[in-house]
């Protein structure tokens, strides 16, 4: 066996969680799918010399980090609409210009079969790791999510012991409690009825349905547009604006997506015209209902989930 297919044999098991590392890193599956790509490459052209003392999983995250590091320089986050610091929006405004030269959070496929129990890619984690600096980011990722020791996070990163502790003593100060016990699994029969009803209630354009779905804090928001809402109320009104589409123009799959239950959308503009991929929508739900949803408007995240452009 050559060289390279035994790389190839003992590598590969570990691509899918250096993929979720990545993005947990960068908050971009297409960035995260790009740093992988550029992991295997830059390990397949070293493992001659790879000389055994960590473990190939540990030889492989620490490229797979440097290389998030490094993408990371920049200084550039990935933020979600309510994360820009601008109050909520009002549904009888207008909504505001989408902001293409922002780059957004995006979610990341997780199939119901292999959602984690952990749930360590929920967006309110996502979400909260893009305001960290880049080496806190690391380090709370390494030694919170993936429970490595305090020493390994150390030698993966070229630092002291000590500094690993102070950067993730940091970041734990800044993102609080992040653990969303309330939050239900996507297979948790609540969760299930909750999104059946939101199904039910957008193939019926009975807004009066949708809002009984929401709690009090819910907050809905839609990017790359930077105006969220927050509130029945507000969220409700808003929604109302949009059954000028006709039921029949919309399509819509159940899907999984960052260990949360989420919808993939597809409309078209005129009956008998072909459906077109229009968004993912992320939804946390809780026992009083959505608690928050994103509508991921970006139709290139539908390779990623597996799913067709058009239907």
């Amino acid at each position: 066996m050559t060289s390279t297919e035994d790389f190839a044999r003992l590598a590969d098991p570990f691509r899918h969680e250096l993929l979720v590392h990545c993005y947990r890193m960068l908050g971009s599956v297409h960035d995260a799918e790009d740093t992988v790509q550029e992991t295997f490459l830059q390990a397949w052209r070293a493992y001659d010399g790879f000389e055994g003392r960590s473990s190939l999983r540990t030889w492989l995250y620490r490229i797979a980090t440097n290389a998030c590091l490094k993408a990371l320089e920049k200084g550039k986050r990935r933020p979600l609409p309510h994360g820009l610091g601008t109050a909520p929006g009002d549904p009888d405004e207008p909504l505001a210009e989408p902001e293409r030269e922002v780059l957004w959070l995006q979610p990341f496929p997780t199939p119901a079969e292999t959602v984690d129990a952990r749930q360590t890619t929920r967006l309110a984690l996502i979400a909260a790791l893009q305001h960290l600096p880049p080496r806190q980011r690391a380090v709370l990722i390494l030694r919170d999510v993936l429970m490595w020791r305090a020493d390994e996070v150390a030698d993966l990163l070229d630092i002291t012991t000590p500094a690993v502790n102070s950067l993730v003593q940091r970041a734990r100060a800044h993102v609080g409690d992040l653990s969303q016990d309330d939050v239900l699994e996507p297979d948790d029969p609540v969760a299930v009825s909750v999104v059946d009803r939101l199904m039910k209630a957008f193939e019926n354009a009975d807004n009066a349905a949708l809002m009984r779905l929401l709690t009090d804090d819910a907050v809905w928001e839609m990017p790359p547009i930077p105006t969220w809402f927050t509130g029945p109320a507000a969220i409700g009104r808003f929604l109302a604006t949009l059954w000028c589409i006709a039921p029949e123009n919309v399509k819509f799959v159940r899907i999984t997506a960052n260990d949360q239950p989420a919808l993939a959308w597809w409309l078209r503009d005129r009956p008998g015209g072909v459906y077109q991929a229009h968004c993912i929508e992320v939804l946390t739900v809780t026992t009083d209902g959505i608690k928050h949803a994103i509508s991921f408007m970006d139709s290139a995240l539908f390779p990623a989930f597996g799913l067709p452009m058009t239907r």
